[in-house]
């Protein structure tokens, strides 16, 4: 059996898989940033807050660690709406994203923090500095560049992880590339067009990454 591949069927349509992407890149780059704030409080409070949110926190990382994120989706768009709490596909997507970037980017933050020198923490405190002030000044900087290229490889797994959303229907590129393939017939093509398209968005924003690093971590040291 000879398969002939037609690309030109899908290029016709590519600024609707070009939609798509710009969709996935916005929920993605959203939830790194929500998902960090989530992180960095949460890692605080695992390490330095009282016993009760030091629990809660621990509950919420292995409730998230342990259950898989597709589930979680639909805990968001399904279950939360017979509280009265709705969202749209998209702002679903978003959430749940948001939820669980925030879980594992949390021990992440936390493996950082507790790879600071003790000497930095207690010249802080003789210093007269609070906790917070401590965690702040001192260190939250050192454990953010001890960690960074975890942080972001696990950027990366979720912005690849994102295909998932394509189950509640939020229209990011796998969503827009199942429509595509059910209209046009032409999986082959379309998928491995959209494994491409994966892959350069993947590479962009770890070469992005690693210009961080070196822009903020980094570039001091060569001085």
């Amino acid at each position: 059996m000879t398969y002939v591949f037609q690309f030109g069927i899908v290029f016709d349509r590519f600024g609707e898989l070009l939609e798509g992407a710009w969709l996935t890149v916005q929920l993605a780059a959203m939830a790194l940033a929500l998902g960090m704030a989530v992180a960095l409080t949460c890692a605080y409070l695992r390490t330095a807050g009282p016993k009760p949110l030091r629990m809660l926190v621990v509950a919420y990382v292995e409730a998230v660690r342990n259950t898989p994120f597709l589930v979680q989706l639909y805990i968001v768009f399904f279950s939360l709406p017979q509280l009265g709490v709705r969202f749209e596909a998209n702002q679903a997507a978003l959430v749940a994203m948001v939820v669980n970037f925030g879980a594992y980017a949390t021990e992440i933050v936390r493996a950082g923090i507790q790879s600071v020198p003790v000497g930095q923490i207690e010249v802080g405190r003789a210093l007269g500095l609070k906790r917070f002030q401590i965690y702040r000044l001192i260190v939250l900087f050192p454990a953010i560049k001890a960690v960074f290229p975890a942080l972001a490889s696990q950027f990366v797994l979720l912005l690849l992880g994102s295909s998932v959303v394509a189950a509640i229907s939020a229209k990011e590129l796998t969503a827009i590339a199942n429509t595509l393939q059910s209209t046009t017939f032409r999986a082959f093509e379309v998928y491995i067009v959209v494994a491409a398209m994966y892959l350069a968005i993947a590479v962009g924003f770890r070469a992005f990454f690693a210009a961080v690093y070196w822009f903020v971590f980094a570039r001091g040291r060569e001085r």
